[in-house]
């Protein structure tokens, strides 16, 4: 895909350039560009502009490694889900201080905003769709994808991978091989 066939939502747009675009006028138009204005008063900033409330994480973010899953009912994740990456964590040679966890169930993430706060250079998906988190790009799962200064890994729910049935094991073997590539062990 060449860059410049990339199409951008109106969120997207109005996400980036929130501070440069102006409403559309009410009314006339002034008669010429010379025509006095009157200043307008201070203001304060609107809520939308505010910082976000910090995301809670998991983990020390220690090598700047996102892992966003989707667990809903509970902080993080269920016990199981958080042995099982404790698992994956150890195969890739990393503990739970060198990554962020982050719930997307518990605080709706923005990449935007996610970025801000933990400045990722990996973003790992589980069970959340690029377009959820205001990606503007979509890939498929198993997919490594490096899109502004980050790569991004797509890969199904952890409750899909946890179960020990045939379909699991075939997800967790298609997981296991992108990982091996991405973190080079």
């Amino acid at each position: 895909m060449s860059l410049n066939h990339i199409q951008l939502t109106d969120i997207i747009v109005t996400e980036w350039y929130k501070d440069a675009l102006l409403p559309l006028a009410k009314g006339p138009a002034p008669a010429s560009p010379s025509a006095a204005v009157a200043p307008l008063p201070p203001q304060t900033a609107p809520a939308s502009t505010a910082d976000p409330a910090p995301y809670k994480i998991l983990g020390n973010n220690r090598r700047h490694i996102t892992l966003l899953v989707h667990s809903p009912g509970s902080g993080f994740m269920p016990d199981n889900q958080l042995t099982f990456l404790t698992k994956i964590l150890e195969a890739c040679r990393m503990t739970l201080a060198d990554v962020a966890i982050v719930n997307n169930a518990t605080a709706p993430v923005t990449i935007t905003a996610l970025r801000q706060q933990l400045q990722p250079k990996i973003v790992l998906l589980f069970g959340v769709e690029p377009t959820t988190i205001r990606l503007p790009i979509n890939f498929p799962t198993f997919k490594q994808l490096s899109y502004d200064d980050c790569t991004y890994l797509s890969s199904p729910g952890l409750d899909q991978l946890v179960p020990d049935t045939g379909d699991s094991k075939l997800l967790k073997s298609k997981l296991w091989v992108c990982l091996k590539t991405l973190f080079d062990v």
